[in-house]
């Protein structure tokens, strides 16, 4: 029946126009439904299989600038997880004279296909599943129709329920009903299933009655309501608003009236984006100030000097220069370069004031300091790893790790082929492997490209700039790290002996690069806490029952898997690594260094003389074949001199289409060593990155690449910086390698969305809430350097500083984390040549 209280709701709704949304909703050209502070996405994003739900899918609202609502979909059940199934996306419709919004998607395994329109009517959406067909009878009472709300926007905050009251709890604790099998997607692998009540049952719900930024309220014009808490089946669930579809029905069996309020008036506040850690005298210095469309044209802009008595001097006082729009808002430059005085600053402009930042000449100097010497070493598998009072985690892993299966696609785009490639049986466990390497990302798994282009990093590091820094106790044969105690060896080296003893014991293992070893199923892939605790540490024995020990071996097969199949494109990234390890570790690990050149050159031997192995999947099994084996060449021929490899180097670099990034860099390293005719090429692929370049610097305000995937683009600004730097160093007539100062501004600041610095502890207003291993505390890892800025297509930029989960936006990856270091270095090194 059609409630009473959901009738009231939508007149309510209806008529305080003024209070929802001045003008009501609106199609914009973007294809979303506006209001002033209030924006319908449908479908405008889909979830795009990479890593399953990702949070940014179906229907969307972004309220008062911030991203409140996702996945308004039909589900299969109440809270899904990560990997639970999702309709198809088939096809996308905007109809431009009503604003109607219509997605069609399927479930082709259910042979259930199914329609969704968003229609705006005046302030308000109706929202609607449309079915041809009745809905399978296998999936009554499963499927219906879900919407899922951030619950950092609603936490302390209260809701109704046809008027009545409650409040959105802090953390889950909601009622669970146990019985069925248990879903792989909920992270448990012990027990029984379980699945969450609602909390919440009525015809009209109102989210944050009190609150007008947040305010929305959902009215089903049939059936009820329910709202659930998917954090009880997993920390990173949304609160979940549903209405099941009813069995033997067709055409609109599911309607709801959504009715998102907006402020009136509502402006949102400038941001001015700007370098958290500041800025070197004579470097220069732009702040980009992200303006709402309805906020007033003109803007004057501030820097203000700060005194050590809390007096305040207006250093430069000056009309903010526009810029245009880009995404959703307008832009405006304020240029404080002329300002050199060393001191305290802020930015004050459009009613906004930053917080305090240096202009100093050791600005830049030693923000790498935390990526060295907390994150690398919170990172370090198969190492007890502690600081002070706090144990980050055990020695974990130390199981490591059976053979993959056969024809099996896992996880995290692992896959192994129709064979092992290796003289293990499938499930036999291959010994050797607990050693060395760093825990990927913010879950537990070794990619070993991940590995290697740490270590190459880290070799550029320590090639270009020595840096002695000494904070860190690593003991490789007691698997022992401690923070902060120095114990007389650099720490940078200590962290390449450690990658590469990784690299090392997989040649030893298997006789060429794995593609990684990684968690074998949902439950401990979801780990989140200390990783010592995510195994028992003890070898897996099929002889023994579940839970039985015996002679350090367990009945429990919670081992890490390894994928074996064999790649050329991984045995060339992993033989660059330990080639360019080998230099570095000469009178450091002298065995090691040898060891890992022999390596290299074998392997190398061995892929010249045969067809290449090229097997794919995802982004585990190495890069573009020949992009690795040119960067196999010129790191064996900075190793050895050899002129086999100066041939390697010319027959890889014509085979390379217009290189950029980091494979440009390589081929820089190997000027030196190579014939003039070599250099020439390079040079007029220098010549074209500079031109592209100025494309670059003209498309956004901020001057860097700014990407629109699935994976915010921190990663590639540095290694825009980073190239920028290189070919300046190398053709400084062509590149004068500004844009490096530009990305060290992005990553501390200066981007769209906020101004927060997206490395973790670094700058006055940092990261402090990201996804590490210890996400589910809402923390951060000091160092790590998260992707950044999320386009939320079309137009929206985000970051979100309250909910860590977002893996796209905040994930910590290992790798990233000696690039930014190496970008820091060349950073302080291209200042202080300026001010020479």
């Amino acid at each position: 029946m059609k409630h009473p209280w959901a009738s009231l709701a939508v007149l309510l709704a209806t008529a305080s126009a003024p209070a929802m949304a001045q003008d009501g909703l609106r199609l914009n050209e973007a294809g979303y439904l506006e209001a002033r502070g209030v924006n319908w996405l449908v479908f405008s994003n889909w979830y795009d299989g990479l890593f399953a739900d990702s949070k940014i899918s179906g229907v969307e609202l972004i309220q008062q600038g911030v991203r409140t609502a996702t996945n308004g979909d039909v589900r299969l059940s109440a809270t899904p997880g990560q990997w639970d199934p999702i309709g198809a996306l088939v096809s996308r419709t905007v109809d431009p004279e009503t604003g109607a919004i219509t997605a069609v998607l399927e479930y082709a395994d259910h042979g259930f296909r199914y329609t969704i329109v968003a229609t705006p009517r005046g302030e308000v959406v109706t929202l609607e599943v449309v079915l041809d067909q009745p809905l399978p009878a296998a999936l009554v009472g499963q499927a219906g129709l879900n919407l899922e709300f951030l619950p950092s926007a609603y936490v302390r905050r209260s809701f109704m329920a046809d008027g009545a009251a409650g409040l959105f709890p802090l953390h889950p604790a909601g009622e669970m009903v146990a019985g069925g099998p248990r879903n792989a997607a909920s992270g448990r692998d012990f027990g029984p299933g379980a699945e969450p009540l609602p909390f919440a049952t009525g015809g009209t719900v109102v989210l944050a009655p009190e609150d007008p930024a947040r305010r929305v309220t959902v009215t089903a014009e049939t059936g009820d309501l329910a709202l659930f808490d998917g954090r009880n089946q997993a920390q990173n669930g949304w609160f979940v608003l549903r209405s099941l579809i009813p069995g033997g029905r067709t055409g609109s069996v599911v309607r709801w009236t959504l009715a998102a309020h907006s402020v009136p008036d509502w402006v949102r506040p400038a941001v001015i984006g700007h370098s958290q850690i500041g800025y070197a005298p004579q470097q220069p210095k732009v702040a980009v100030i992200e303006m709402d469309r309805n906020a007033a044209p003109a803007v004057e802009a501030r820097l203000i000097r700060i005194g050590a008595d809390g007096a305040e001097d207006a250093r430069l006082v000056a009309p903010a220069e526009p810029w245009g729009a880009y995404l959703r808002y307008d832009y405006r430059t304020f240029d404080f370069s002329t300002v050199q005085d060393p001191g305290l600053y802020v930015i004050e402009a459009g009613g906004t004031r930053t917080a305090p930042f240096r202009i100093a000449g050791d600005a830049l100097a030693g923000t790498w300091r935390p990526t060295s010497d907390v994150f690398l070493p919170v990172q370090m598998d198969h190492m007890f790893v502690n600081e002070a009072y706090r144990v980050w985690h055990g020695d974990p892993h130390r199981d490591d790790a059976r053979q993959a299966p056969l024809n099996h696609e896992h996880i995290d785009l692992y896959r192994q082929g129709p064979t092992t490639d290796t003289r293990f049986e499938p499930g036999e466990h291959i010994p050797g492997l607990a050693v060395g390497g760093w825990l990927d990302a913010g879950d537990f798994d070794q990619r070993t490209q991940t590995q290697y282009a740490a270590i190459r990093s880290l070799v550029s590091v320590w090639e270009a700039y020595r840096p002695a820094r000494d904070q860190t106790l690593i003991d490789q044969s007691r698997r022992r790290v401690e923070l902060h105690v120095p114990d007389g060896e650099a720490d940078i080296l200590q962290q390449v002996e450690h990658g590469t003893l990784q690299l090392v014991a997989q040649f030893d293992a298997v006789g060429h690069a794995i593609h990684g070893i990684v968690e074998p199923d949902v439950a401990q892939y979801t780990h989140l806490g200390d990783a010592g605790s995510k195994t028992d540490g003890l070898i897996y024995d099929p002889a023994l029952a579940p839970g039985e020990q015996a002679d350090g071996r367990s009945g429990d097969p919670d081992d890490r898997w390894v994928f074996t199949s064999r790649s050329s494109a991984l045995n060339y990234g992993s033989i660059a690594a330990l080639a360019a390890a080998s230099r570095v570790l000469k009178d450091f690990r002298d065995p090691l260094a040898a060891k890992s050149l022999a390596i290299a050159e074998r392997i190398w031997a061995e892929e010249q003389g045969r067809e290449p192995a090229t097997f794919r999947h995802g982004n585990t099994t190495g890069g573009p074949l020949e992009v690795e084996r040119f960067t196999a060449a010129v790191e064996l021929l900075l190793a050895t001199g050899k002129p086999i490899y100066a041939e390697g180097v010319a027959a890889g670099w014509a085979d390379l289409e217009d290189p950029s990034g980091g494979v440009l860099r390589t081929a820089l390293q190997a000027l030196p060593l190579m014939p003039a005719d070599y250099r020439a090429q390079v040079e007029a692929t220098a010549r074209r990155w500079a031109a592209r370049s100025v494309e670059i610097a003209a498309a956004n305000p901020y001057g860097v690449p700014i990407g629109t995937g699935g994976w915010a683009g921190s990663g590639q600004v540095i290694d825009y910086g980073l190239t920028a730097h290189a070919l300046h160093a190398a053709f400084p007539e062509i590149v004068d390698g500004q844009a490096l100062l530009r990305a060290v501004d992005f990553i501390h600041g200066n981007h769209p969305g906020s101004d927060v610095s997206l490395v973790s502890g670094v700058g006055t207003v940092s990261k402090e809430v990201a996804y590490g291993s210890n996400r589910a505390d809402f923390s951060f890892i000091a160092g790590g350097v998260v992707p950044g800025v999320l386009i939320i297509k079309p137009d929206f930029p985000e970051n979100k500083e309250d909910w860590p989960f977002l893996w796209g936006e905040n994930e910590y990856v290992v790798n990233l984390g000696p690039s930014y270091i190496e970008l820091m270095h060349a950073a302080e090194a291209f200042n202080a040549a300026r001010a020479d």
